[in-house]
């Protein structure tokens, strides 16, 4: 049905009517995971870089879904890999957050793996938030600097000890992660970990000598 719509000249990059989508054909056709439809739609000259209501292109979805087949076909028709969404969120970001390791390593070739969202978030604070140490490592052997904060001073040894992943606690640390760096209230990793009630997280930073005496900012 899509190539009988083409050769009779349909619009291929018109946007749907519905003020919370903005959709093109190759967003609907991404999302739902349609290579043949996806190759079509390029081969018919479909802007890949166009954008949602969201800011979102066919790239993101395609990395968000872990759908590795068609962000090869995406890059191969030279989508941006370094264009965020609406909230800086770029495909790597989305590849990171959910430890999609083969489209990470297929985007990580072509991609600024410091970039930030708006929030200040590296692709490596959102692998270490979330627990996916394959990705973590992938971006430390690619000399990430593994205390990149965010906008609240927050690195990627906060975001792990918060969530518990005591292995992605470890390789930081292993990759000299700065045990003591405090964020905006002062707080440690090993605060973090305490207050979340991650014991094995907490001993691992206490036999790396952690300060436990670090003094936090209480507002108020």
């Amino acid at each position: 049905m899509v190539e009988l719509l083409l050769k009779a000249k349909a619009d291929v990059n018109i946007r749907s009517s519905y003020k919370c989508c903005r959709c093109t054909a190759l967003h609907c056709a991404t999302w739902s995971g349609q290579e043949a439809v996806v190759k079509l739609l390029l081969e018919a000259k479909a802007d890949v870089n166009v954008r949602n209501s969201h800011q979102r292109t066919a790239l993101h979805w395609a990395a968000q879904n872990e759908n590795e087949r068609v962000v090869k076909l995406l890059l191969k028709a030279k989508s941006d890999v370094n264009m965020g969404d609406g909230y800086g969120r770029t495909a790597l970001y989305w590849a990171a957050i959910g430890g999609h390791l083969a489209v990470f390593k297929l985007l990580e070739a072509k991609a600024d793996v410091i970039v930030k969202t708006v929030c200040g978030w590296p692709a490596l604070h959102c692998a270490a938030y979330n627990g996916h140490l394959a990705v973590v490592k992938l971006l430390l052997e690619a000399e990430v600097d593994v205390d990149i904060e965010d906008n609240i001073r927050k690195t990627a040894l906060h975001r792990a000890a918060r969530g518990g992943h005591e292995e992605v606690v470890k390789s930081l640390l292993e990759t000299k992660a700065d045990i003591n760096v405090k964020d905006n209230h002062g707080w440690t990793a090993v605060h973090w970990a305490a207050q979340n009630k991650h014991e094995a997280v907490v001993k691992l930073l206490l036999e790396a000598e952690a300060d436990i005496n670090v003094e936090i900012i209480v507002e108020g």
